[in-house]
């Protein structure tokens, strides 16, 4: 990697305005020639937008800089756009802008920024990884050429001419509006050092509470308190799990924040023990903007204490949003974010109790009628900061406010759960992210996949896009479609627009039903496994949804695909994207992988690039020789239904007859793992035909009655003859065992070995 190769390394000085020189003109005729310089120079301390004057109080203030990455032609990262997986060349003049911003049913394939952004910039070529961060909170724009240059290789001898090859070498060019060059290289050489050293500047992914993992509905909006209860009842009469469901901006007494309606929810206390005596959790919507009315108790206190952006002129800024006109919190003061966190006490939310959580929306900010719906630039915040300098980082500084008031109404006890649509580096510290307001269509489906991939890149593994997409009424195809792939995904929210029809899963038809019962179904019995990869991403910096070319760095085929990916290192999943598929394309990396059908445990024969017959029941999903998968033997109503359901291992064996997997066990809502070391840690490998168990945190304190009641082997050559199982103190006992010759998978039965101890199962 070079710096400045190119010589665009840049930065204006900052400079006195117009104004404050003084002319130094002898006659009238230099004088009007003064004018005319002073005129031209106001035109870099102002600027037209539209209808919008953006005035620049500190003058032209832009920096940039460029890179040369040799032997790459591979360049990822920087969200958020909805845009490939690959980065694009820009040569058309169309650079990647990362500004966050509210944009109603994005365009596919478009380089604009929308709601989020993250300037981390990731290279890759076989067997090597770098990394480009880019600390700047302003618009930014990244311009990417790729081209291939000679290289010159040196002759042996006198007598030997030299020889020309061509080699890849990719140009990164960024360009901010303001701020300081503060730049960082994650020279890898692996793609997990490199999401190490950026965990390292920014922090590693939040340890949700379990109950996040599960299934979420939400809709703009659930009418009433009637409403909810009915669609909770739904739930469970038709056989569906689901741990959380959401109130939209109608919940509240005329979009006031931290309120609600009192027609519609007369009691939401009483509404929110009902859900607890189901084991379920609310989500609300709580939005950066607070309704100018000075009878509103959160708007008169903010007023009062100077807690709103200002305009230019020292004004609060004031913009329309969901309530009418709107001031906006300035969660870049710390006293503000401090007092905001404290509107989440009980004590101050009325009728809020600790099974509700929070949803961040229109924090990029969103303002209705702004230049570009946000925020004019000559806003000022905090320490006289411009908006200019902190638009990007707006968002995160809610939801950390958010984060921090839940976990404080709790006396530091519970985890939060907060979900942000705006997101910078770093917010992975705080929550969940989800891809906006997207669309019913097939493409919209189709292109969440790189979308999440690419964002899970850059350190935020919590992220999910709306399943059935928000805007608009998805076809039953599409929608079964897009419950498959949620499943698959870290975060898994069913969410519709209120102009959409109702789309609970039970509503199209007995057939869709089912499919998508069994899709959720699925997700839950595999939360172990989920839950185990999110512990990874906390403390590991390693991603839960992964880019093939992540596991495979070698494998040069992967490094463009974004149609399938790896969940953890163990499981390959790839969605169906297209109406009436009858097959896929699935790429195999191998040979020397060997892969099996996740549910009927035959392994795939061929590697490289294999059709695969698909029918509605269920989309291709495929476990990896070597790995074990922990998993519930069977989906409860919800996550807290099912702490003492027992497990089953799925082994899969590789090349050499061997396996390695782990799980990780704690209560599931707490910092009891953090500070007190409440946790259970396994590791679980299997080796000359002898699984076992064993501890790999010997700290961890947690404890467990749950069992593994049943241990499938995928890929075992033989019928054994028998099978025991022995505990730590020598105790052995003969298990029943069958084998299934079609697809060589041994089922081992009734095991019932404690989870938190020590044991061996042997196979002759």
């Amino acid at each position: 990697m070079s710096v400045n190769s190119n010589g665009l390394l840049y930065f204006e000085h900052l400079q006195p305005p117009p104004s404050d020189r003084k002319p130094t003109a002898q006659n009238e005729e230099a004088a009007s020639d003064s004018s005319k310089e002073k005129q031209e120079d106001l035109g870099l301390w102002q600027e037209k937008f539209g209808s919008f004057l953006d005035i620049k109080a500190h003058g032209p203030t832009s920096i940039g800089m460029d890179f040369s990455l040799h032997g790459y032609d591979h360049v990822y990262g920087i969200p958020q756009h909805t845009e490939t997986l690959l980065l694009k060349n820009t040569s058309d003049g169309d650079a990647y802008r990362l500004y966050n911003l509210d944009i109603f049913g994005h365009k596919i394939h478009d380089k604009i920024g929308i709601y989020g952004s993250v300037p981390l910039l990731l290279a890759h070529k076989p067997n090597r990884t770098s990394g480009i961060f880019w600390l700047n909170s302003s618009e930014t724009l990244v311009d990417i050429s790729t081209k291939a240059v000679a290289e010159h290789t040196p002759s042996r001898s006198a007598s030997e001419t030299a020889k020309q090859r061509a080699v890849p070498l990719t140009d990164v060019r960024w360009m901010s509006e303001s701020g300081i060059i503060d730049v960082f290289l994650l020279m890898g050489p692996s793609a997990f050092d490199v999401f190490k050293q950026f965990a390292q500047l920014t922090g590693t992914q939040a340890l949700p509470p379990l109950f996040s993992l599960g299934y979420h509905q939400c809709r703009w909006n659930y009418e009433d308190e009637q409403d909810v209860k009915a669609v909770d009842a739904g739930f469970d009469a038709h056989d569906i799990p689901y741990d959380v469901i959401w109130l939209d901006i109608e919940h509240t007494d005329g979009k006031r924040y931290f309120t609600w309606d009192k027609k519609k929810f007369q009691n939401p206390r009483k509404m929110q023990e009902h859900l607890r005596k189901k084991k379920r959790k609310l989500v609300v919507i709580v939005d950066p903007h607070i309704k100018v009315d000075p009878s509103y108790p959160l708007y008169a206190q903010a007023k009062e204490k100077g807690y709103f952006v200002k305009d230019r002129n020292g004004q609060d800024f004031e913009g329309i949003c969901w309530p009418g006109s709107s001031c906006y919190l300035d969660f870049t003061n710390p006293e503000v974010r401090k007092w905001y966190s404290d509107q989440f006490a009980f004590k101050t939310y009325k009728a809020s109790t600790n099974i509700l959580f929070v949803w961040n929306d229109m924090n990029e900010p969103s303002v209705f009628k702004g230049a570009e719906l946000t925020m004019q630039k000559d806003a000022v915040h905090y320490n006289n900061w411009e908006h200019r300098d902190v638009h990007n980082l707006y968002g995160f500084y809610q939801q950390m406010a958010t984060a921090e008031g839940l976990i404080r109404r709790s006396s530091g006890k519970e985890r939060p759960f907060v979900l942000t649509r705006s997101f910078f580096a770093g917010s992975q510290k705080y929550g969940a992210v989800w891809t906006g307001d997207n669309t019913a269509e097939w493409s919209y489906l189709k292109i969440s996949i790189p979308m999440l991939l690419t964002i899970n890149m850059v350190g935020i593994s919590f992220c999910g896009a709306d399943v059935g997409g928000f805007i608009g009424d998805p076809e039953p195809e599409l929608l079964v479609r897009w419950y498959q792939a949620g499943a698959y995904q870290p975060f898994f929210r069913g969410h519709s627009n209120m102009e959409s029809k109702r789309r609970e899963p039970w509503l199209f038809g007995e057939k869709n039903t089912q499919i998508i019962r069994r899709a959720i179904r699925e997700r839950y019995v595999l939360l172990p496994y989920l839950y185990t990869l999110f512990y990874r991403a906390h403390t590991a910096a390693e991603p839960v949804m992964r880019s093939l070319w992540i596991e495979f760095p070698g494998k040069v085929e992967t490094f463009d695909v974004e149609n399938e990916y790896m969940l953890g290192n163990a499981l390959l999943v790839h969605p169906v994207t297209e109406k009436e598929a009858k097959t896929v394309t699935v790429l195999f990396p191998g040979p020397e992988e060997i892969w099996y059908d996740f549910r009927k445990f035959k392994r795939v024969e061929d590697a490289g690039t294999v059709k695969i017959p698909v029918t509605l029941e269920n989309i291709p999903v495929f476990q990896r020789g070597g790995t074990v998968i922990p998993l519930k033997t069977s989906a409860g109503k919800s996550t807290e239904w099912m702490i003492d359901i027992s497990y089953e291992l799925h082994v899969a064996l590789d090349a050499e007859a061997c396996s390695i997997g782990e799980l990780y066990v704690d209560d599931g809502h707490s910092f009891k793992y953090l500070h007190k070391k409440q946790f259970l840690h396994r590791k679980f490998s299997f080796n000359k035909n002898i699984l076992s168990s064993s501890c790999v945190d010997e700290s961890g304190q947690y404890h467990t009655t749950c069992v593994v009641e049943r241990v499938i082997i995928l890929g075992f050559g033989k019928q054994p003859t028998f099978v025991t199982a022995s505990a730590k103190d020598g105790k052995k006992k003969e298990v029943v065992f069958t084998y299934d010759m079609k697809t060589s998978a041994l089922t081992l039965e009734n095991l019932a070995l404690s989870v938190d101890a020590d044991w061996e199962i042997c196979i002759s």
